[in-house]
C-alpha cells in the first residue's frame, strides 16, 4: 500500500466532485459539496446513534440499501436537524434535484448536512446551488469538496492510498470534517470515502462497518454525539479487477487494510482538530480480556473531561486516568494495571499495579507539552488491544462553543 501525497477523492478513477458557495454560510466560505461516480456504485454507511437524528440521516438509512448509489450532496452551515416533516421533505428535495441534474433516480442519491441545529434550510439557495454544482463537477474538484463540508474545522482532512487487488492497481481516498460535538459511536463528523475496487455489497458493508468501529467510533473531543454524524463509502469497480471480491480472500484482506488506514488517518485528523485543541491524545489499552473491554477502557479515558483538562495544563494527574478506567464498565482488575505516558521519544511510568509511583514531575510536564501524547495502559489480563483518539480541553473550546450560534 502506498500513500498518495496531495491526492483527493477525485483521484480515484470514475469520481468527480466540487465545492461551491451557495449562500448558506454567513462567512461566504464554500458550503455545498457534490460527489458523483460516473459508474454505478455500491455503498455502505454508518450513522449517528443519537435518537434526535437529522433529516438527512433518516433519509440515507432508507436509500443506503439500494444496489446503486452514484451521488452524494452535502451542505454545511445548516444541520437540517430537529426541523420536523418540513426538514425531511427538504432533504428529499435535495436528492430529487441532484437526480434531475445527473439523470439518476432520487433513491440513488445520498444527502448530508452539518451546521446549526433547528434552523430550516434555505432551499432558495440550496436548490440553485445543486444545479450550479452539477454543471461543474470535475476530476480536479476534490480539494474544494473537502473544504465545502467544513464548519468549525481549522483544516481540511484528506487521505488517498493505492494498492493492488486482482492484479490491478486500485485506490481508496477519503475526506472528513469534524472538530466539535465529537464522541464515540459517531460524532459532529462526516466522512466520505471513494474507491474503484470491484467488491460485493455485503463484503463492502462488512469491511467498512468493522473499520468504523475501530476508528471513528474511537474518537472523542467533548462527549457530545451529534444529530448528523455519518460515514459513507462508494465503490464503483472502475479499477476493473476481473473477479469481484465476494469472499474473504487475500484481495479482501488488502482492501480491508487500506480502508482501515484511510479511516484511522481521518479519525486522527478529526481528533487533532478538536475545537480549541492544542495536542492530540492517543489512549492505547493492552492485554485486555476482550476487545470490548479494551475499547471500553480506551473510550473512557479519552472521553474524561477532567483528564483532558489536566492534559491541557501539562499536569500528569494519573488519578484521573485510573478513575476513568474504574467507571468504564470493563472487566478489569484495578490492582494489577500499569500506566505510562509517552511521546515520540520518551516513556514515563506513572502507575504500577494500580498505585501511583514516584516519577520526575518536571520530565512528565515536558512530555505532556508535546503535540501528540499517548497514554498506555497495560491491563495484564488477556490478549486484546484497542486505541482511542481525542484531544485536550482548552479555554478556546469554551470560547468557540460559547458563541457558536450567535
Amino acid at each position: 500500500m502506498k500513500i498518495l501525497e496531495g491526492k483527493t477523492i477525485t483521484d480515484v478513477k470514475g469520481f468527480l466532485a466540487n465545492g461551491i458557495y451557495s449562500g448558506v454560510k454567513r462567512s461566504k466560505k464554500l458550503d455545498l459539496c457534490m460527489i458523483y461516480s460516473e459508474y454505478k456504485a455500491k455503498a455502505s454507511g454508518t450513522f449517528t446513534q443519537n435518537k434526535a437524528k437529522a433529516a438527512p440521516v433518516t433519509l440515507n438509512q432508507q436509500n443506503i440499501d439500494n444496489e446503486n448509489i452514484q451521488a452524494i450532496v452535502v451542505n454545511s452551515g445548516n444541520a437540517n436537524a430537529c426541523t420536523g416533516e418540513n426538514g425531511y421533505n427538504d432533504a428529499v428535495k435535495m436528492t430529487e434535484k441532484v437526480a434531475e441534474c445527473l439523470n439518476l433516480k432520487k433513491e440513488e442519491v445520498l444527502v448530508a448536512s452539518t451546521g446549526i441545529i433547528g434552523v430550516p434550510l434555505e432551499m432558495d439557495k440550496i436548490l440553485p446551488g445543486i444545479e450550479e454544482s452539477s454543471k461543474i463537477l470535475s476530476a480536479d474538484g476534490g480539494e474544494n469538496a473537502a473544504k465545502a463540508i467544513l464548519t468549525t474545522d481549522t483544516f481540511s482532512k484528506e487521505i488517498a492510498v493505492e494498492f493492488t487487488v486482482g492484479g490491478k492497481v486500485a485506490r481508496i481516498a477519503g475526506m472528513a470534517k469534524g472538530s466539535g460535538m465529537i464522541h464515540p459511536n459517531m460524532a459532529t463528523m462526516l466522512a466520505f470515502i471513494t474507491t474503484d475496487v470491484n467488491i460485493s455489497k455485503n463484503l463492502l458493508d462488512k469491511a467498512f462497518k468493522e473499520s468504523v468501529a475501530s476508528t471513528y467510533n474511537m474518537v472523542s473531543v467533548d462527549g457530545d454525539t451529534s444529530t448528523n454524524d455519518m460515514s459513507i463509502i462508494l465503490a464503483n469497480g472502475a479499477c476493473e479487477n476481473e473477479e469481484i471480491i465476494s469472499e474473504e480472500s487475500a484481495d479482501y484482506i488488502e482492501f480491508k487494510k487500506a480502508i482501515e488506514f484511510v479511516n484511522e488517518t481521518l479519525a486522527k485528523l478529526i481528533a487533532k482538530d478538536g475545537e480549541g485543541a492544542t495536542k492530540l491524545l492517543e489512549v492505547k489499552i493492552k492485554e485486555a480480556l476482550t476487545l470490548e473491554d479494551a475499547r471500553k477502557c480506551a473510550k473512557s479515558v479519552v472521553s474524561s473531561n477532567l483528564f483532558k483538562c489536566a492534559l491541557f495544563g501539562n499536569d500528569a494527574n494519573w488519578g484521573r486516568i485510573v478513575c476513568a478506567l474504574g467507571y468504564s464498565d470493563a472487566n478489569i482488575d484495578m490492582d494489577i494495571i500499569d500506566v505510562f505516558l509517552r511521546n515520540e521519544s520518551e516513556s514515563i511510568q506513572i502507575v504500577k499495579k494500580g498505585v501511583g509511583i514516584n516519577f520526575d514531575e518536571d520530565a512528565a510536564e515536558k512530555l505532556l507539552d508535546s503535540k501528540t501524547v499517548s497514554v498506555v495502559v497495560n491491563l495484564k489480563q488477556g490478549a486484546y488491544e484497542a486505541t482511542a483518539w481525542g484531544c485536550d480541553l482548552s479555554f478556546e473550546y469554551v470560547r468557540i462553543n460559547g458563541c457558536y450560534r450567535t
